[in-house]
Formats: C-alpha cells, structure tokens, sequence
C-alpha cells in the first residue's frame, strides 16, 4: 500500500476510536429494526412499495448469504429477524436500506433521506428462546400496533405470513426505479426460513405459530376492555405517506447490543470485553506500523485495510 494511502486509511480508523469498534461474527442471529425519518408513513403499503421492499430484500440477503427469518415492514419502519451465517449484515443492511431509500424515494418523487439519521438498531440474539421471543415480537407487531386483529392480515411485506404456509416471496423489478434494459433481475425470489441451527424447522414454526396467537388472543382482550378498535388494512392504506403518528415517540429508549438470558447475555457481554481489549492493543501497535493480529469480529479494518486478524469465529469458553 503507498505510504500516502496508508496514512489516510490510519487517520480514518484513528477518527473511529471515538466510538466503540463493531464486532461482526459468523453464524449469529440478529433482530435489525429501523425507521423512517420523522416516523413519516413513508413504507405505507401500497403494492408497488411493497413489491420494491421485498426486491431489495431478496437481493440484498441474496448478495450476501443472509437468511432472512421474518421481516415485517410496517408503514414507518421493519422489523426483520436473520441469520448472517458469513458475518455480512452490515454490508446486507447497508446494501438493503440504501436500495429501498432510493426506490421509495423514486416511487414518491422526494429527494430526503427516508430513514432517520440515527443508524438501524442491529441486537444479537443469544438464544433459542430470545430468537423465539424476537419472531413473535417481529410477526406480531402489526397486531400490537393496533392496525391488524391477526399477524397474516398485515397488507404489507409479510415475512411470517410466508414462512408458516410455506410459501417463497416473489417480487419483480420495480421498473419506476431500474431501466428496462438494466442487468438486474426481472424477478427475485426469497424464501423465509428457518435455519437448522434454530432447530427443526417444523417444531420452530408449530412453537411460532402458538405464540402468535397467544399475542393475538392477549391484545384482543386488552383492546375489549379498552374499548380500541383495530385501524383496519383499509384505514393503512388510506393514510397520507407524508404523515406520522399522533402518539408521542418514547425518548432515550434502549438500544441494546445483545439480548438473551442472564447467563448467555453475561457470557456475551465478557467477550465482548475480551474483544476490546484486544481490539485496542492491536489498534494502538497498527497505528505505530507494529505487526501485529486484531481479534476475531473486526469489522471495519478488515473489510477496508490489509490487517490481520482471527477467524471471525466467536471466542472460546
């Protein structure tokens, strides 16, 4: 690398120790949740918004060997749970956040940014339980938001919708956005499933599904006794994408880096120290042109510098 280049590349990594460093690891799952800016209907529905949020979709987990679990998008933000089996998903985020800006964006003749400046809530997941718990909350969250009365009557991108009954999501090339005569796909398909390292797959969705229901059965006596009434597909629709909520947005919610139970969320949390630590030793030897080797889930010097570093596995017991 030329002296020159390789300055630029330090001082940008050096900017970076600001903030604390991203560890990326192979075969993890994760819940990505983001939304629009100002909380805007900006994703409202509509078939052709929603046939261009399901392109980007397949594509982006296509390009980057993510399986995507479920992923809702309601009218402001999604919900979407994966598997990132190659350690990818801030290329697939990035990848597929920026495509559905620059289609909704085409589709609504705006130039903004569509998504709030804050960037997307990316937890891992560290159970089986958690992961369980995180599906429901993503499958559900239509039903809880008042718009729906059952997760599979969500108009919009409805990944557990196709999950239970089975059935891959085909979307065609939004043509308001890509030439006609461009390279990208006439047709992309993306089949939500469930990897074998969840469990079996039949026993994971049966458990799915009873969740669910046991979310739809509590929010229907909830809503009975406060007299609520669903919005209704009809109403979604009908909602000017320019708009936001009238309910107040919590502030300073939580943010978190992992979830799970006690014990695995604790066993997370010291790897994650261990990383740090060795992150900033490496750091601080690169910085002088020592050799030296980063540990294992470092992200961005490793996509972008020639450094050394682990497998990428996560660390042992």
């Amino acid at each position: 690398m030329h002296a020159k280049k390789d300055a630029t590349i330090r001082d940008s990594a050096d900017r970076r120790r600001m903030t604390r460093p991203r560890q990326v690891l192979a075969r993890q799952f994760h819940l990505v949740t983001r939304r629009c800016t100002q909380r805007q209907f900006l994703l409202r529905p509509d078939d052709e918004i929603t046939n261009a949020i399901a392109y980007c979709l397949a594509d982006a987990a296509k390009r980057f060997g993510i399986d995507v679990l479920v992923a809702t998008v309601e009218s402001n933000h999604h919900h979407t749970v994966i598997f990132d089996r190659h350690g990818r998903f801030p290329q697939f985020i990035e990848h597929f956040h920026k495509m559905v800006a620059k289609c909704v964006n085409a589709a609504r003749g705006r130039r903004e940014n569509l998504w709030s400046s804050g960037e997307a809530c990316v937890t891992r997941l560290l159970d089986y339980e958690t992961v369980l718990a995180k599906l429901t909350y993503s499958a559900g969250n239509p039903v809880q938001d008042g718009l729906v009365e059952r997760a599979t009557q969500w108009p919009g991108l409805n990944g557990y919708r196709h999950l239970i009954h089975r059935k891959p999501l085909r979307a065609r090339r939004p043509m308001f956005f890509f030439r006609r005569d461009g390279s990208w796909p006439d047709e992309l398909t993306l089949t939500f499933a469930i990897p074998p390292e969840l469990g079996n797959a039949e026993e994971v969705i049966a458990e799915l599904k009873t969740r669910v229901a046991a979310l739809e059965e509590d929010t229907i006596r909830i809503r009975r006794r406060s007299g609520a009434r669903v919005l209704g597909r009809r109403a979604v629709l009908d909602q000017k994408w320019s708009t936001s909520p009238t309910t107040i947005e919590a502030r300073r919610t939580l943010r978190p880096r992992f979830a799970g139970g006690r014990d695995a969320r604790n066993k997370a949390l010291g790897e994650y120290r261990v990383f740090l630590d060795t992150y900033r030793n490496a750091f601080e030897q690169w910085r002088s042109g020592k050799s030296c080797m980063f540990p294992p889930g470092t992200y961005w010097l490793a996509r972008f510098t020639p450094i050394g570093s682990g497998t990428g596995e996560a660390l042992p017991d």
